[in-house]
């Protein structure tokens, strides 16, 4: 089997039941996504597949054979950190550090989605070309990733600092 992982080309030979996670962890040693609940409920497993957020634990890796998959060891390197790294750091956006793979592997993926115009279920005006990056919109969109040490405030400041003045930037041109 061959995917795509952090830009790299890998061949394995797993299990058909083996999930992605499993696949990550136990056989490629990338151990920023973490098993959780392994029921897909607290998100500390999200990676990216093909720019989207996926629970990795969920997802047999036979499925995303030929994808682009990236985890967080893929987004930033010692000394060149994701612009969401950096702000997790500066906004204390993380206590124990358990959650804060799949917070940010989410974060990237909701960036896009609004990008995108994706509304949620909380967004105002469903008919608008942009959607403003408040505190509110980035709790829902996050919902899905928990984090045990309550971290939550860093997390959304960090969010919020990071996409707020690129959905600002956005409007400006749509103008």
């Amino acid at each position: 089997m061959r995917w795509t992982i952090n830009g790299a080309e890998v061949d394995e030979t797993v299990d058909v039941r083996t999930s992605l996670l499993d696949l990550l962890r136990e056989r490629l040693h990338l151990f920023g996504a973490k098993k959780g609940c392994d029921q897909g409920a607290c998100g500390a497993c999200t990676v990216l597949v093909d720019g989207r957020r996926i629970n990795s634990c969920l997802a047999l890796a036979v499925q995303y054979q030929g994808r682009e998959i990236v985890t967080i060891e893929g987004l930033g390197a010692p000394g060149a950190l994701h612009p969401l790294q950096k702000a997790f750091v500066e906004h204390d956006g993380f206590q124990c550090g358990y959650c804060t793979p799949g917070q940010i592997c989410s974060a990237v993926a909701m960036a896009s989605e609004l990008r995108d115009g994706a509304p949620s279920y909380v967004t105002e005006d469903l008919t608008a070309e942009t959607i403003d990056v408040t505190p509110e919109e980035v709790r829902e969109r996050m919902s899905g990733n928990l984090c045990r040490c309550g971290a939550y405030n860093g997390i959304v400041d960090a969010l919020t600092e990071t996409y707020a003045p690129a959905a600002e930037a956005d409007k400006r041109e749509a103008a």
